[in-house]
């Protein structure tokens, strides 16, 4: 190295070297074995919009997509423009990530400079930021752009993104990519592999009753988000009283009933003290994974080593989706077909089989967005409608 530049390179290095023990400060929200990547990535300021953004409540989440979609949008502007990102953005700049990343295939073959161009894709697949080979989900473009905004308020700028400019190159460029939003899961967890998945958990294990409490809690709680599953916590956990099997018979057979309060969710905030109910088997099965477990409090679902010992820690959500995904295998099915949030799908699918009307069904569930939610009722309806089997 030109030893000119030495000092240049270990200022850099100590930069990165402070913004990294900056971020252990956020520790228990961030990835931190991506740490170094972050620090080297973020700017000062970057990591002190997080920093305050953590102070204020945001949910942990959030503010993790937040951080990963912040050091992509860096990466990409240090690829794209040879600058980071500038604070307000201006429009332009917005305009060129979209036509970056949402673009027509069948354009590019023709036209090698429609697109993000080699260059740009080239530097951000050699450092590990690119991994898609075409362009983006619409889905993933939108998020980033509303992340950008979002830190755009919390710097004090108003930032382009209520631009109808942008708006229509968005909407044209999502038209143009020809991408379908994808399932988080490919199929729903409905009841029906809910029972083979149960069936697995049955060898009187530790593991076996942490297991099938947690399928059944999620489940039965309106599919609860792995986030939320994971961080559950006794304290959260209400004793209520039975209710009868028929609620047209108030002498018909007593149900164990619990209520769990959510806390802040996706679309919730701490403060909100919002329950659902937990009715019958799930109930039992929560309560024998506590008592075999022997927990007091804290962390409901927590790790067990290989040897079978309950550790103090709580799952972390990826943990709930390899269960997920290990008791698919388990039962014959197939892994890569399920994750967590195919408990969530398959509670309202579910719902719409047995005829459930959706807004007792998003109350359990906790949807915000009745358009989100009437999807799995209409994925339900038409394959037991006539309109599909007219031939049959």
């Amino acid at each position: 190295m030109d030893p000119t530049r030495r000092p240049i390179a270990r200022a850099k290095q100590a930069a990165e070297d402070r913004r990294a023990l900056e971020l252990d400060a956020l520790d228990a929200i961030l990835p931190m074995d991506r740490r170094d990547a972050l620090a080297g990535l973020l700017t000062d300021d970057d990591v002190a919009t997080l920093k305050h953004l953590a102070g204020e409540g945001i949910g942990e989440n959030s503010l993790r997509a937040l951080a990963s979609d912040l050091a992509y949008l860096e990466a990409w502007s240090l690829a794209a423009t040879g600058a980071p990102l500038p604070w307000p953005a201006p429009e332009s700049q917005a305009l060129k990530f979209v036509a970056h990343h949402l673009w027509d295939p069948q354009k590019r073959e023709a036209d090698a400079l429609h697109g993000m161009p080699a260059a740009v894709e080239a530097s951000l697949r050699d450092k590990g930021h690119l991994r898609s080979l075409g362009p983006h989900a619409p889905a993933t473009v939108k998020r980033r752009l509303a992340h950008w905004g979002t830190l755009h308020r919390w710097r004090g700028f108003d930032g382009p993104f209520a631009a109808p400019t942008l708006r229509a190159a968005l909407r044209l460029a999502v038209r143009a990519s020809a991408r379908p939003r994808g399932r988080k899961s490919q199929k729903a967890v409905t009841r029906d592999v809910l029972d083979q998945l149960i069936a697995v958990c049955d060898w009187n294990r530790l593991v076996d009753f942490r297991d099938k409490a947690l399928l059944l809690t999620a489940f039965a709680s309106g599919g609860r988000r792995r986030s939320e599953i994971a961080r559950l916590r006794l304290e959260q956990i209400f004793v209520e009283p039975p209710v009868p099997l028929d609620p047209a018979d108030p002498r018909s057979e007593a149900l164990p009933c619990l209520s769990i309060v959510l806390g802040r969710t996706k679309t919730g905030s701490a403060d909100e003290e919002t329950r659902v109910l937990l009715i019958g088997p799930p109930v039992l099965a929560l309560q024998a994974w506590i008592a075999k477990a022997g927990i007091a409090k804290g962390a409901v679902f927590r790790a067990i080593d290989r040897w079978g010992t309950l550790q103090d820690k709580a799952l972390t959500p990826q943990a709930v989706t390899l269960i997920v995904k290990a008791r698919c295998a388990q039962a014959g099915l197939d892994p890569s077909a399920f994750s967590a949030h195919g408990l969530r799908s398959g509670f309202l699918t579910e719902a719409a089989r047995r005829g459930v009307p959706l807004p007792e069904a998003m109350r359990q569930s906790q949807h915000r967005s009745v358009q989100q939610a009437a999807r799995y009722y209409n994925d339900a309806e038409a394959r037991l409608g006539a309109a599909a089997r007219l031939l049959v």
